[in-house]
């Protein structure tokens, strides 16, 4: 035990050594970004170095320092001979590690997307940088020994740029118009930047293999980013089959803390000059960067559901735009904020020919086509249309059948089956049957639900969305004999053979056959295009042609057919497989309506005060339109949502207003709960 007075002398101690500390000689005071995410504090400090930690204080290390009474960690911007403070400024209290994780290039990107999004350098940085793992960066660099050993090129040999030769393959570029001019550019040191429709099938790892390759050649970086491991499986396959092994890393959460920023530190160091990982891997520190690279653009996942709520898209075209590297931004779809890119000039289309991409793309058929319809009143109204059955029994000889279903689970949505009310739980959420056997439960809460109609007293359901397991419940009796596999949620299958079968799939679980699929089936395509949002075509559109893309070539005999109205643009561009045409009417429309990207849109959500205090108080640019209030959220009635519309050009003045207002309010300490979140993607 420690007695009183011995620690009222070490507290004595602590303070003597304290007032002996004396200013580094050189370059005494540091910068540093506080670890703090109030809008109000939202800038560098300045503080003293000691003389003791002059040569561990390196700009971009981890630092302690004492913020408010209290011991906070940042990050050290910068050193410098003075400071403009003019009051006495506090010492560093030491340094966490010497080891220098915030690059000046990526502290500057980490500080545009702030100021984009209307969010503060901290929250950003916090996604940039992974959480320190002492034992991994206490680990030196690999020796070129112990790298040989593990079948990994030495770091000397890691900095040689790639025999040029690595680049110079025939396929599968020479498929695109402007693909051989593209690598070609990458290759000789340029930056072309392209938004990319790459064609149906299983060649886009191995496409943007050779395009780093290319880049590789010129002695340059990049950096992949994709939506979730899956993809990052195949692209981690495809780098190590075009660069050899110990050229790239990959970052995914499943790696492990310590793993991944032992890898994350690799990249950092300039041991690899190639990272792939998913949204967060937008930030890697890449030195020389050359390319980024952003693959299935539309996906929602690459949307970062934490403050600032950046995309990876735009936190890749500020990179390209700072870093002056190429780009490749692309996917089977097309968003409207790729079309805008292309309208303003920033990047130049990459496309195969309308020959090649009918070579390649399966043969899409309406369910509508089916001749059954005009004669059968019935089969009008089918979930499984006779033409889907036919195609699909057909295909089976010739391998797996693709069936995609929106929606999860067994019943997603139900309703009393004589007077078709919908049964709701006590906080406002819908009934799903889980199972056959189950019991009714609410889709929001969990809760269980009887089965009783509370508005006629009976107890018989009528499925109103049905979901995969339901669906793969009538395929088995459809098709006796035949294996059907259900992918989705928990368990997704990653591969499967080419052996007869059919794959029952949500939207982004769907397993990659071996040599493709024979057929697939679109399923209730009404349940995507009918979402509240005004993405719900382009989404749509996405999904289908993710799940398309999965099928052999119209000229092995690949069939898709689409279950829904083929009066739908979106429907009409998955038949001539042309997202571009679509993604430009979108963007059309969008203009129309003043809505992103069009437009700069921010949604402000949370209690009424709150909300209503930022309106007041925030100097909003000329011309912006309040539009609302409407609910903030299905499961708290208090929060209400404001939209905030203003042109393009004043983005940035938008963005700047809305922080400031929570700086004011942040300083005032003024409670309520509120979300400042800008171009939203789930309302717009």
């Amino acid at each position: 035990m420690v007695s009183g007075e011995q620690q009222a002398g070490e507290g004595r101690s602590r303070r003597k050594t304290r007032g002996s500390r004396q200013p580094a000689a050189t370059l005494p005071v540091a910068r540093v970004a506080v670890e703090i995410p109030l809008p109000n504090l939202d800038r560098p400090f300045d503080y003293l170095v000691p003389d003791t930690l002059a040569e561990a204080a390196v700009p971009g290390c981890r630092v302690r320092v004492r913020f408010a009474g209290r011991l906070t960690g940042g990050y050290l911007l910068e050193r410098a001979a003075a400071t403009e403070h003019e009051g006495k400024l506090g010492y560093i209290e030491r340094v966490v590690s010497p080891e220098p994780v915030l690059t000046p290039e990526i502290a500057g990107l980490a500080r545009a997307v702030a100021d984009r999004y209307g969010g503060t350098l901290a929250d950003v940085l916090r996604l940039a940088i992974p959480p320190r793992h002492a034992a991994a960066e206490s680990r030196k660099a690999d020796q070129s020994a112990d790298a040989a050993q593990a079948g990994r090129a030495p770091p000397s040999e890691l900095r040689v740029p790639l025999d040029p030769a690595a680049a110079e393959v025939p396929r599968p570029w020479d498929r695109y118009e402007a693909g051989p001019a593209f690598l070609t550019a990458l290759a000789d040191g340029r930056s072309p930047r392209a938004i990319w429709s790459a064609l149906p099938g299983p060649d886009w790892p191995d496409e943007i293999a050779i395009a780093v390759a290319a880049v590789a050649a010129s002695g340059r970086g990049a950096v992949i980013v994709v939506p979730d491991a899956r993809d990052l499986d195949l692209v981690d396959g495809s780098l190590a089959g075009r660069l050899g092994p110990g050229r790239h890393v990959v970052l995914s959460a499943g790696l492990g803390p310590a793993e991944r920023y032992r890898r994350w530190l690799s990249a950092a160091r300039g041991e690899v000059a190639v990272v792939a990982g998913t949204r967060s891997a937008a930030f890697a520190p890449v030195e020389n960067l050359g390319l980024v690279v952003l693959w299935d653009e539309g996906d929602d996942l690459h949307a970062e559901p934490r403050a600032p709520y950046p995309h990876a898209r735009e936190v890749l075209a500020i990179r390209a735009h700072r870093a002056r590297a190429g780009a490749l931004i692309g996917g089977f779809a097309r968003t409207a904020e790729a079309a805008l890119l292309l309208s303003a000039g920033w990047a130049r289309p990459l496309a195969a020919s309308r020959a090649v991409v009918r070579q390649a793309a399966p043969k899409v058929l309406p369910a509508g086509d089916d001749p059954e319809l005009a004669r059968d009143e019935a089969a009008r109204s089918a979930r499984l249309p006779g033409l889907a059955l036919r195609t699909a029994g057909d295909a089976l000889a010739r391998g797996p059948v693709l069936v995609q279903v929106p929606r999860q689970g067994y019943l997603a949505a139900v309703a009393c089956e004589r007077c078709r009310t919908q049964p709701r739980c006590q906080c406002g959420g819908p009934a799903e049957l889980p199972g056959p056997a189950a019991a009714l439960r609410c889709g929001w809460c969990g809760g269980d639900l009887g089965r009783r109609c509370a508005t006629c007293g009976h107890d018989g359901l009528r499925a109103l969305v049905t979901g995969a397991s339901r669906t793969a419940e009538e395929l088995t009796r459809a098709f006796r004999g035949v294996p059907v596999l259900t992918s989705g949620g928990k368990t997704v299958v990653a591969r499967v053979g080419d052996d007869p079968a059919i794959v029952v799939a949500t939207p982004g679980a769907e397993p990659v056959a071996a040599s493709g699929y024979s057929a697939a089936v679109l399923l209730d395509g009404w349940a995507l295009l009918g979402r509240p949002t005004l993405r719900a075509a382009e989404e749509a559109l996405r999904r289908w042609m993710n799940g398309a893309a999965l099928v052999r070539s119209s000229v092995a005999g690949g069939t898709v057919v689409v279950v829904a109205d083929q009066g739908v643009p979106a429907v009409q561009a998955l038949l001539r497989w042309d997202p571009a045409t679509f993604a430009d009417r979108e963007l059309a429309a969008r203009a129309e309506l003043r809505f992103p990207p069009a437009a700069r849109m921010a949604a402000l959500t949370g209690t009424e005060d709150s909300v209503r205090g930022l309106l007041d108080s925030a100097a909003l640019p000329d011309g912006a339109e309040v539009l609302g209030p409407v609910p903030g959220g299905d499961q708290d009635p208090e929060l209400i949502r404001y939209l905030v519309r203003v042109p393009r050009s004043a983005g940035a003045d938008l963005a700047a207003a809305l922080h400031a207002g929570q700086a004011a309010r942040t300083a005032r300490k003024e409670a309520g709960q509120l979300r400042v979140q800008l171009d939203p993607g789930a309302l717009v």
